[in-house]
């Protein structure tokens, strides 16, 4: 664990004595876009911070736009949902490291990830920088990142805390989310991350939890992150997501990024000087503010080696991709046959996301230029066009012309989802891939000869394309390397040993929060407990593809599966331990997977939840033992009856896996309780969550192929204290959190609507207002009120509300239909 030192805080705390008011209230806003206020009088200095999660993104002119050519060259990694495949700590430790190293030469202090948020669902536009649907696994890659990074005295900001689990509305709507429900899916990341690794910094997020904006919430932010777990770093804010500062300061919200306008400044100082705000609350900020800034300030200006990192990538992406499908043992190929190679990703794939963390790299290397360079024998075709999703036939008739060939022996089709398709900043509207390239697999599956099929996708797909493909090898966003990956794989140099960190359901009316996700104000979690493969396998529902799957070119074994003790009370600790044997002829790593089934109480639980992992390399014939030691929290479910981690005495199913449907191996322990505590019971409030597998509403389904999850709001409210989980939607009298949507539905209001979306028009060329816009509060319905010029504010909210006159004198116009 790398944390800021003792001595630093020591030496923040003597500064911040000696700061005025005036510059306490700087401290606690950023200078510009990327960086600290500085107080040259006390000689101190300031620092950059930057995106982003898989990368360093730094932008060159910061008073200019971001584009690829105003960011820095970086290397390029795989995005989280390729790395977290790899289930490696230690390659992802070496993967943070590389990018601290490009932080030092680049001169970063801080650098604005990992992302930890929990996979709601496979509609969330930013899903490729998040790892996982399972916390387990989301808080251990957090934490190791974390740690490689930190290792070199860089910063992390691990983000976005909290339940930004979607890009719609993402400014303003809130998340409700029961207390149980919090605490066993949309903490644990961070908590993990927190403890494990104690990040210089935690990222808040724009979104409100259960009616509060992140930025406010003290409970979030200082009862429990710096209080239960003991966080020690600062807490910034989300680019724009501060909502009240002297609300802030008390919630525990040290840093508030970009600057606003320097007249917020007034907020915190007239706060303190009116009572409202105790000072001492705004040294603490500060003086976090300031210990992070004294431990990177005087790191080294280092170089790094750019080919070492390209090569980092390659390897990270190999041990990332994961095979979904190998019929006749189609993978691997030889080095020596011919082979059609179609598809525009080949040539130029897609190997990121887009956003925030959108990386500018030195190279990019192609399946199509590592297939060159290292002697393959291939034809090439485009195959479909990247500026339509149809068909287009005379690129589809060239593809099969060219595959038709007699001395062609295998098709290789490079296909996914376009750029366009996922991005921050909204979220996809279905799980479908482009009909061209689906209608492009099924074509060439006619031709009778293998098809591999390498996806390039940053989250679930359906995939219909595993009908019609001999091989589907799953690269996701494998980074700039994403050539050299592929060939290693496709050509048998390596095998594949990824496995999938999110369920692939066949249809997106499958995903438990199908029903209330996207919702633009208030967002009910009603799937509670059962996120991916919690509800899909409770539910023994069919799926295309199940958590923590993926093939090999080889075989292994699990035997002689050992627990340390048969019984325990639930302060023990166990131990388990199997043999895993490579029964194939090719050396390769299996993910061991490990997963404890509760018995049946008075509260639902999952069929069974992951609580660890391991990795493990054998040669052909070789074998291992593994090893793993679990605890109280292994078997404990959170009880709202006594708001902590509860064990009821009972029988429990250890198993270990090769996937979430895959258990090869289990074991029966015995654990008594030492807490005599009541366990909730909504047998009869809130009945649905019992029977996932049996009655779907007014429905019984003699197949579990197409369930649906429609929870009752009733139900949903009954895991409530107070029964009432929704937040009322903003309307009139208009405030500064309300929106442009909220707004327009007023007379006045609308007015004030059109005049924005005219001057957005005249300024963009775009023809109206976006409720999902990019980068530009101005240019979203749904961006709050509160960014923007303290007299603009003022002044469209007394126009909004009926003072016309007085609104328009503060804006400094007049407002006409």
């Amino acid at each position: 664990m790398y944390r800021i030192s003792e001595s630093n805080r020591q030496k923040a705390h003597e500064i911040v004595s000696r700061m005025t008011l005036e510059e306490k209230a700087r401290m606690h806003r950023g200078l510009g876009a990327w960086h600290t206020e500085t107080v040259e009088r006390l000689g101190l200095g300031n620092i950059c911070l930057t995106d982003g999660p898989h990368g360093l993104r730094r932008e060159i002119d910061e008073n200019a736009r971001t584009t690829a050519e105003n960011t820095v060259k970086a290397t390029c990694f795989p995005t989280a949902v390729a790395n977290s495949c790899s289930f490696d700590r230690d390659l992802l430790f070496e993967m943070g490291a590389a990018m601290a190293e490009e932080c030092l030469q680049e001169e970063v202090g801080i650098i604005l990830g990992p992302a930890a948020n929990v996979k709601r669902s496979p509609l969330c536009g930013r899903n490729f920088e998040y790892f996982s649907e399972d916390p387990y696994v989301a808080g251990e890659c957090a934490a190791s990142i974390i740690d490689g990074i930190q290792s070199k005295n860089v910063g992390t900001s691990l983000k976005h805390f909290l339940a930004n689990n979607q890009e719609a509305a993402r400014l303003s709507s809130s998340s409700c989310i029961d207390e149980r429900t919090l605490r066993e899916i949309y903490l644990p990341a961070f908590e993990a991350a927190v403890k494990k690794a104690q990040p210089f910094t935690v990222m808040c997020s724009y979104n409100r939890i259960n009616g509060t904006y992140a930025s406010n919430n003290r409970r979030m932010l200082t009862d429990i992150l710096r209080g239960e777990w003991g966080f020690e770093g600062l807490v910034m804010t989300d680019w724009g997501a501060m909502a009240d500062r002297p609300e802030s300061v008390r919630a525990g919200i040290d840093l508030e990024m970009p600057m606003p306008d320097k007249e917020f400044d007034i907020d915190i100082i007239e706060a303190v000087r009116t009572g409202e705000l105790d000072e001492s609350e705004l040294d603490k900020c500060v003086e976090r503010v300031v210990a992070c800034v004294l431990q990177t300030i005087d790191n080294k200006k280092e170089k790094y080696d750019v080919q070492k990192h390209h090569e980092l990538a390659r390897r990270i992406a190999r041990e990332s991709a994961v095979l979904l499908r190998n019929r006749n043992n189609a993978l691997p190929l030889s080095k020596k046959g011919k082979y059609a190679i179609i598809g525009k990703f080949a040539k130029k794939p897609r190997y990121q996301g887009a956003g925030s963390s959108q990386i500018a790299p030195p190279f990019v290397n192609s399946p199509y230029d590592e297939f060159t360079r290292q002697g393959i024998d291939f034809v090439y075709a485009q195959g479909y066009s990247m500026e339509s999703d149809k068909t287009d036939k005379a690129l589809l008739d060239e593809a099969i012309a060219v595959s038709s060939a007699n001395d062609i022996d295998a098709i290789i089709v490079f296909v996914g989802l376009p750029d366009e398709y996922e991005s921050e900043g909204y979220d996809r509207k279905h799980m479908n891939m482009p009909e061209a390239h689906n209608t492009l697999v099924s074509e060439l599956q006619k031709l009778k000869k293998p098809v591999i099929a390498v996806l390039m996708t940053g989250s679930a797909v359906q995939l219909d394309i595993r009908v019609w493909a001999d091989a589907v090898l799953n690269m996701n966003l494998s980074g700039q390397n994403v050539g050299g990956a592929v060939y290693d794989l496709v050509f048998g140099d390596y095998s594949p040993c990824g496995k999938l960190t999110e369920t692939y359901p066949l249809t997106l009316e499958n995903a438990p929060s199908n029903d209330t996700f996207g919702d633009a104000f208030n967002i009910e979690y009603r799937e509670s407990v059962f996120v991916g493969y919690r509800y899909y396998d409770t539910a023994d529902m069919w799926i295309a593809y199940p958590f923590g799957f993926g093939l090999s070119y080889t075989s292994f074994e699990y035997s002689d599966m050992k627990l340390s003790r048969d019984k325990m009370k639930d302060t023990d600790e166990v131990t388990v331990t199997a043999k895993i044997k490579n029964t194939g002829s090719m050396k390769a790593k299996e993910i061991v997977e490990l997963y404890v089934h509760a018995p049946e109480s008075t509260i639902f639980r999952p069929v069974h939840e992951l609580r660890d992992f391991c990795k493990v390399e054998l040669a052909p014939g070789e074998e291992k033992e593994v090893s793993f030691t679990l605890s109280k929290r292994a078997f404990a479910y959170y009880n709202v009856n006594i708001g902590d981690w509860h064990v009821y005495s009972g029988r429990y199913t250890i198993e270990l896996g090769a996937s979430s449907r895959d258990i090869r191996q289990t074991a029966e322990i015995e654990i008594e309780s030492t807490v005599d505590a009541p366990v909730p019971d909504y047998r009869k409030t809130a009945p649905y969550y019992y029977n996932l597998s049996g009655c779907f509403g007014d429905r019984k389904l003699s197949a579990p192929a197409y369930c649906e999850m429609h929870v009752p709001h009733e139900q949903f409210a009954a895991l409530f204290d107070d029964k009432t989980p929704l937040s009322p939607r903003k309307t009139k009298p208009f405030d500064e959190y309300s929106t442009l949507y909220d707004m327009k539905t007023g007379f006045y209001g609308r007015r004030i609507y059109n005049m924005v979306e005219k001057a957005y028009k005249e300024r963009t060329g775009r023809e109206r207002l976006s409720d999902e816009a990019l980068f530009a509060p101005i240019g979203s319905t749904m961006f709050p009120l509160r960014g923007k010029t303290r007299n603009l504010i003022r002044g469209m909210i007394l126009y909004a509300n009926g003072f016309v006159k007085e609104g328009e004198e503060l804006m400094g116009m007049e407002i006409r239909d």
